[in-house]
């Protein structure tokens, strides 16, 4: 009974990809523990799925991996009936979720350790540790409760990218055949998701990788991730790539040595960056990036606010400023940029906070005057439990409290809050909240995202039509004629579903 049993909870209704984070723990137990892996994307009835290996009595170990907003959903009610009907079983989670949020996950009762960070070593360890009986204080990346208290150990130094074993592909084809991961997007016929990196070496307040990793990044070598994603185009067909790393293009050398092994692959491509990072690029790398199939990179513009940005911790050099110039920069090498706006960061007074929200909303209209290629993903600020933030302790001075039952994590409300939808925030009046969503209404009505591959070319004039007007006078109120376009269209917003 000491097999593992790998879950990767539900994140998407369609399109879901290659469950790289389970994969990953899979591959740092291959050959040594026999395992299995459950998708949550792929299953009609998980729990059921689940229990049919674990009634075989074969199965001790249990490895979830869980994301903040819908995984929850599927993640929470199945450990707990997994731990009532078979309570021998050992369960450990892992992501951003329960690193986050350590104590409300283990005082569950049903979860018994975390893995904090990267489990390349911490898993397979702690097998060891339960397996032979011994001792698993001192195993990094750990988080467990001893005596009715919460004990984190210390953290581990992060892994040499390269030398970690190359990911199942093919024993997760045996469970789920690949070509059901490589969905049809803006990018292509058969998108890949891959994770080429972990980490970011820079402390944003409001991200929830900086507690996990601490400013902190290691990446495989160019030459790593192209055998990766040449061995699944030639043997399943995969056509674009999705690089789902916090932070792509921290090395400019290292994005062009990939892009130049990649151009003869002809694959289109999509990462995430940062503005005052690749505005340091030289011209010719993103020319050799463009020319390779990047179509369109994300950036964490956040504020066109110096203050804000100083207030969020962003880090690096990035200013208002760079955020317009960088955006028109983009144009002549024909990639579009993709800008992430937080709207709603506190502030001394709810007069302050409704400034703050109008200078953005007036600031993204010029981002739009300089390209309007530009792609707007906006959020609302949502806390995150970042220990020694400076705006985290302003968030709980303010009245500011996270769930104290893991039960209550999956209300509506609160899975909207993990998708930075629905901030919860006491600062934050519902007529602000308003605001903010009936702009990006409009924006989005106006400009709608390249990204929605099913708004023919009919559609999209017809709601930039009735946009346009709004969006000239800044007459943002009630737009109900949008939003009734958008919901009989089924218009996709890429912050929530993705591509």
């Amino acid at each position: 009974m000491n097999k593992v049993l790998l879950f990767n909870p539900r994140s998407a209704n369609n399109k879901y990809r290659i469950p790289n984070s389970i994969l990953n723990i899979a591959a740092s137990v291959d050959g040594k523990y026999d395992w299995v892996i459950v998708d949550g994307n792929c299953e009609h009835d998980p729990l059921a799925k689940i229990l049919s290996y674990l009634d075989t009595g074969e199965f001790r170990y249990l490895g979830f991996s869980v994301m903040p907003g819908p995984q929850l959903r599927q993640a929470i009610p199945i450990s707990k009936a997994i731990k009532e009907k078979h309570p021998n079983t050992t369960m450990v989670w892992g992501g951003y979720f329960p690193s986050n949020h350590a104590k409300v996950v283990l005082d569950s009762g049903y979860v018994d350790f975390i893995i904090n960070g990267p489990g390349d070593n911490a898993f397979p360890n702690l097998l060891d540790a339960l397996e032979q009986f011994k001792p698993y204080e001192f195993i990094k990346n750990l988080i467990y409760k001893a005596d009715g208290k919460i004990t984190k150990t210390i953290k581990e130094d992060l892994i040499d990218q390269d030398s970690l074993p190359s990911l199942p592909y093919d024993k997760l084809n045996s469970f789920y055949p690949i070509p059901k991961f490589l969905g049809k997007t803006y990018l292509g016929e058969k998108t890949l998701a891959y994770h080429s990196s972990i980490g970011c070496p820079f402390t944003c307040s409001f991200c929830a990788v900086v507690p996990i990793y601490e400013a902190r990044w290691k990446a495989k070598s160019a030459q790593s991730v192209y055998n990766d994603v040449k061995y699944i185009k030639d043997k399943w067909g995969a056509d674009a790539i999705e690089f789902h790393d916090n932070n792509f293009f921290v090395s400019e050398k290292r994005a062009v040595d990939f892009a130049r092994l990649i151009t003869p692959e002809k694959m289109t491509w999509w990462g995430m960056a940062r503005i005052d990072t690749m505005d340091k690029f030289k011209d010719s790398s993103l020319a050799a990036i463009r020319e390779s199939g990047c179509k369109m990179i994300f950036f964490g513009a956040e504020s066109g606010n110096n203050a804000v940005l100083e207030q969020m911790d962003k880090g690096g050099t990035q200013t208002g400023e760079q955020i317009i110039r960088f955006a028109e920069r983009m144009k002549k090498f024909d990639i579009v940029p993709e800008y992430s706006f937080v709207l709603g960061t506190p502030a001394p007074t709810q007069e302050q906070v409704e400034a703050q929200i109008d200078f953005e909303i007036d600031f993204i209209k010029k981002v739009k005057q300089v390209n309007p290629m530009t792609e707007i993903i906006i959020y609302t600020y949502s806390p995150v439990p970042t220990e020694g933030s400076t705006m985290y302790e302003e968030v709980k001075a303010a009245g500011f409290a996270f769930p104290q039952t893991l039960e209550d994590w999956i209300s509506p409300a609160w899975e909207s809050f993990d998708l930075r939808k629905n901030p919860l925030t006491p600062w934050l009046t519902p007529e602000m909240i308003n605001k903010i969503r009936n702009f990006e209404t409009v924006l989005n009505g106006l400009y709608p995202t390249v990204t929605d591959i099913r708004l023919n070319s009919l559609k999209r004039r017809a709601i930039k039509l009735v946009a346009g007007l709004r969006y000239k006078i800044d007459l943002y109120k009630y737009p109900y004629e949008i939003k009734l376009l958008q919901k009989v269209w089924r218009y996709r917003q890429p912050e929530i579903q993705g591509f």
